[in-house]
């Protein structure tokens, strides 16, 4: 199961992640972070405190972020467990992600 919310105020967005994001359910949030594509954002926190898995596809929604929100648009995710934080840095989104 997986279940996400995400709030945005004054160009801040935090994405509170639950459960296992895979590619079953990444297009959803994909879906649902595209309609902030254009708009100020200048900060995304992923909030993995009850994140339990991630997979490629939910790597991809990070990139995407990353790339369509904006190019001066911090990344950060906080809370991540020892096995999310693993993949993230295996891929190497760690070079633009900030792990709090």
């Amino acid at each position: 199961m997986f279940d996400f919310n995400i709030t945005e105020n004054n160009g801040d967005m935090t994405v509170k992640l639950k459960g296992r994001l895979d590619a079953t359910v990444a297009p959803q949030l994909h879906a649902k972070m595209s309609e902030f594509q254009g708009k100020s954002i200048k900060k995304v926190t992923f909030d993995a405190g009850e994140l339990e898995y991630i997979a490629s596809a939910g790597l991809r929604v990070i990139i995407f972020a990353k790339q369509k929100l904006g190019a001066d648009t911090e990344i950060f995710m906080k809370d991540v467990s020892e096995d999310v934080q693993s993949v993230i840095e295996m891929t190497g989104c760690d070079n633009f992600v900030t792990i709090i």
